[in-house]
């Protein structure tokens, strides 16, 4: 029997002796992220930002196969946060959909969920009306044409049903009951309140899809109210994509479990740690890229160089070569040859050690 059928239903139950722990660790290290980042300058909070977002809104898409580009979900965060990272890329009407839906929860985490606002939201994600090559419903609840939702899984013929959601007819009921809980006060700690919401919402499953990636964005409003900011110091997403098998795993459990939720919060306060811990060694990234730019002060550098540098110290995937250069920066290969020489002059770059048809540039190691 699926979870939504039991008798109760949404009445969860907990074990906080068995919660209590693992809420205290993540709160804890919450507290300390979130000072941390504060406690340093606006720049480097703002990078810590802009490369968290980033990462937020690409890993919760590829949780669900879909892959964006990178460079246009930066683009697009750093626009419409006013925040200068020179060359903007052009962005297609997806990434923007997905970054606006990100940043309005996030940023406008006070304000109370709505049906219309999550209409918004799921009309945002589906621009065009359709999800790969099928027209979807949007921005309205999912009907029942197409027969029951299910989540599936196997080759033709061969199907594994994994999940069945409530019946379209009781959508309306089963959101206003979800949206009240969720913009009503009351004595659940808001981490654990994220973690319910999160589970709550994809077990409806209340569009014809999205409904993961909304579920998430729900859960980041949550724990944005819970931070108290709006300004995002680590991702649930990018670790639930590290994890993105047990994510799935834990779900089908739960969803076809009793209303005793204690294993999958127990998992999304375990989840939450771990998404703390990769931020601080993002925050400690960054503090090296701050050493960095200490050192090139004073230094002869271009905005071409100035922007390949900031690539190597984001992680740059792959080898930098001449003809890369030229790609990125949009110079020709002689002047691509003649920004790498000047940095490699100055003691900024070398090359990497022989191997391959091509030569590697990589950054000297002068910042301990």
């Amino acid at each position: 029997m699926y979870i939504h059928r039991r008798p109760g239903w949404p009445d969860f139950t907990w074990d906080m002796e068995i919660l209590a722990p693992p809420l205290s660790k993540a709160r804890h290290k919450q507290g300390h992220l979130i000072g941390r980042a504060e406690g340093i300058g606006f720049s480097l909070r703002t990078e810590a930002i802009l490369q968290n977002l980033t990462l937020d809104v690409l890993k919760s898409n590829e949780i669900e196969g879909d892959f964006l580009d990178k460079e246009q979900v930066r683009s697009s965060i750093a626009r419409r946060l006013g925040i200068d990272i020179g060359g903007l890329a052009s962005i297609d009407r997806q990434v923007e959909g997905v970054v606006e839906v990100i940043l309005d929860a996030t940023q406008n985490y006070h304000e109370e969920l709505t049906s219309k606002r999550l209409f918004d939201w799921h009309a945002a994600l589906f621009p065009t009306g359709r999800s790969g090559m099928h027209q979807i419903t949007v921005a309205d609840w999912r009907d029942n044409k197409a027969g029951p939702m299910q989540v599936i899984s196997g080759p033709m013929g061969r199907e594994r049903i994994h999940f069945e959601a409530p019946e379209a007819n009781k959508l309306a009921h089963e959101m206003k009951h979800f949206i009240n809980w969720f913009n009503t006060k009351n004595d659940i700690d808001p981490v654990l309140k994220a973690g319910i919401a999160h589970l709550w919402f994809v077990t409806i499953h209340p569009f014809d899809d999205g409904n993961g990636r909304i579920a998430r964005t729900i859960a980041d409003m949550q724990l944005a109210r819970a931070d108290g900011t709006s300004q995002r110091f680590y991702s649930m997403s990018v670790q639930i994509r590290k994890e993105r098998n047990k994510y799935y795993e834990i779900l089908e459990s739960t969803q076809r479990g009793d209303l005793d939720i204690t294993n999958w919060l127990e998992w999304f306060l375990a989840c939450l740690d771990r998404a703390i811990e990769a931020s601080e060694e993002l925050l400690t990234g960054i503090f090296r890229k701050s050493r960095y730019w200490e050192f090139f002060s004073g230094k002869d550098i271009n905005q071409r160089q100035r922007l390949m540098i900031n690539r190597l110290l984001d992680g740059f995937e792959g080898k930098l070569t001449t003809s890369k250069w030229a790609k990125i920066t949009k110079s020709s290969q002689d002047t691509a040859l003649r920004d790498i020489q000047g940095l490699i002059d100055q003691g900024i770059l070398e090359k990497e050690a022989p191997g391959g048809r091509s030569t590697g540039y990589v950054l000297k190691d002068i910042v301990r």
